[in-house]
């Protein structure tokens, strides 16, 4: 008899360290820009230590952001709160009294 073992994780988001959904490749993708800039401001001829210092400054920065992000929106937060600004201007409610007086 074959044992099966159930995953308790399906449906649950992505979680690295207390990231969420998508701010792993936000994270992700901003590290990757700092390394190039470390390349292009080491190949300009700017001291190592300098360097260090702006990419260290930069990626707390950016640790910081991320993961105030993560905290504030949550898992699709930040995807609803951009796709707002899409969304034209007669389409915006302010109140529900526009759907809670169609029952009348």
């Amino acid at each position: 008899m074959p044992v099966y073992h159930i995953n308790k994780g399906i449906n649950k988001p992505i979680e690295f360290k207390g990231l969420k959904a998508q701010y792993i490749g936000y994270l992700a993708g901003g590290l990757v820009g700092l390394l190039i800039l470390f390349a292009v401001m080491y190949i300009v001829g700017m001291p190592v230590y300098v360097c260090i210092a702006v990419i260290s400054a930069l990626g707390g920065g950016l640790f910081y952001q991320v993961f105030k992000y993560s905290h504030t929106y949550g898992q699709y937060g930040l995807m609803k709160r951009t796709a707002r600004r899409y969304l034209p201007g007669y389409l915006k409610f302010n109140s529900r009294k526009v759907f809670t007086r169609l029952k009348k």
